[in-house]
């Protein structure tokens, strides 16, 4: 089996124009993630921080829970 020096070449240069293309990939996917993330945590964020039911309700609501059926 013979390999020619051109055919060696275009292997190698097929070789790293492929793992190019897969850091790119993996470079947006760390970036997606990363805004997933943020999304999530402001979302976490603004769901803590909302007003006590206590407040926007009058005070003799939710005081009492019936636990027979």
């Amino acid at each position: 089996m013979e390999i020619s020096a051109n055919g060696a070449i275009n292997a190698m240069l097929e070789q790293k124009q492929a793992a190019s293309m897969q850091e790119i990939q993996v470079s947006l996917f760390k970036k997606a993630l990363d805004m997933n993330t943020e999304g999530a945590l402001a979302l976490v964020n603004a769901a803590t921080q909302t007003a006590t039911p206590a407040a926007s309700n009058p005070p003799n609501l939710g005081q009492n829970i019936d636990v027979r059926a």
